[in-house]
C-alpha cells in the first residue's frame, strides 16, 4: 500500500481461507521463530465490518501480542517506522483514537 507522500508498506498479503477467523493468539503460534518481521497484520471480522477497514496489527518484538488497530491507509506509517526501528509500538498504541484506531499523527 502506498501513501500520498509515496511511503510503501512492506507487507505480503495472505488471501487463503485456510486462516479465516483467525485470532492474534492462533497467528502468534503460527509464526515460525525465526520469522524477522516486528508485526503480523489481520483483517478480521471488525476489518470487514467497517467502512475505515481498521486492520489489527499485532506486535511480535517489545510486547509480542500486543493490538492496535489502524486504518488501511495508515499501515504504512506502522510497518515503516517498526522495521526501522525509528519508532516504538507504544508510541502508535498510545496516537489512537477513542475508539482504539490509529489514524495518524
Amino acid at each position: 500500500m502506498r501513501c500520498k507522500d509515496g511511503f510503501l508498506s512492506n507487507v505480503a498479503l495472505v488471501g487463503d481461507r485456510h486462516y479465516e477467523g483467525l485470532t492474534p493468539d492462533r497467528a502468534l503460534d503460527l509464526i515460525p521463530a525465526e520469522y524477522q518481521h516486528p508485526l503480523v497484520v489481520l483483517a478480521d471480522s471488525v476489518t470487514v465490518a467497517s467502512t475505515e477497514r481498521p486492520l489489527l496489527v499485532v506486535d511480535l518484538r517489545a510486547e509480542r501480542g500486543r493490538c492496535v488497530r489502524v486504518v488501511a491507509a495508515e499501515l504504512w506509517s506502522i510497518e515503516n517506522n517498526l522495521s526501522g526501528a525509528n519508532m516504538d509500538f507504544d508510541e502508535f498504541a498510545n496516537a489512537v483514537g477513542d475508539d482504539g484506531v490509529f489514524r495518524g499523527f
